[in-house]
């Protein structure tokens, strides 16, 4: 069975976990504290970040974007990958959207400062920055709203990596009650659409010890 070495909030390993359920594969999570730089790990992926997806003959594959694009080739269906060619570019697009500034300007500002610093013991959470990043995530919900009130799903027609890099985002922040839903009502409605895909439930399941999420995180309904 494939494993995949990951951690509870990052929105990359979720971003994977997603994928790995649209395409009904079976898998096993493996907890991986990246702080502590085991040496097995490093030989796994010298980079010391998850995920990173073991195949059943040991190959490894790492990188959340390497790791779904790898999926699409080798179970294409169902897809996670629009079959439109301009469609597909988009998708890829907002993934990057989220994966690199969503991430920068939101996830690390309050995923990053609220939880992982704390296991890193790299100091106190910079409320100037979990300031700058509850700010900046309003400009995100509007632009998820732009979109779904002009298309099916955020890159086109059909459900994609766009919606699963988006939902695995906001859902690492959803945990800690930081996305002010309320404020953005058509980005809410998208979320709830994905909500309710069988693909999300185990994500809505997790609880870390001691964080437990807010009572409206696994509210399909909110």
């Amino acid at each position: 069975m494939k494993t995949l070495y990951h951690l509870w909030l990052s929105p990359y390993c979720r971003k994977v976990r997603i994928a790995l359920a649209e395409k009904r594969i079976d898998y096993r999570l493996e907890t991986e504290n990246t702080w502590l730089r085991r040496r097995e790990f490093l030989a796994i992926n010298p980079a010391g970040e998850v995920p990173v997806l073991i195949e059943d003959d040991g190959t490894s594959i790492a990188d959340s974007q390497t790791i779904c694009e790898y999926l699409e080739e080798v179970v294409p269906d169902p897809s996670i990958f629009p079959a439109d060619l301009k469609e597909r570019a988009e998708a890829r697009r907002i993934v990057a959207w989220f994966d690199r500034k969503f991430s920068a300007e939101v996830s690390e500002n309050l995923v990053g400062e609220k939880i992982f610093k704390r296991f890193l013991k790299t100091g106190a959470p910079n409320s100037a920055l979990i300031r700058a990043g509850q700010q900046n995530i309003h400009y995100h919900l509007d632009y998820i709203g732009w979109l779904s009130e002009r298309r099916n799903w955020l890159a086109g027609g059909v459900f994609s990596v766009a919606d699963i890099a988006a939902a695995a985002h906001l859902s690492s922040v959803d945990y800690l009650g930081d996305v002010p839903w309320e404020d953005h009502i058509s980005a809410k409605e998208w979320y709830v659409r994905i909500k309710s895909r069988p693909s999300f439930r185990a994500i809505l399941a997790d609880h870390l010890p001691g964080e437990p999420p807010p009572k409206h995180y696994a509210d399909l309904d909110f």
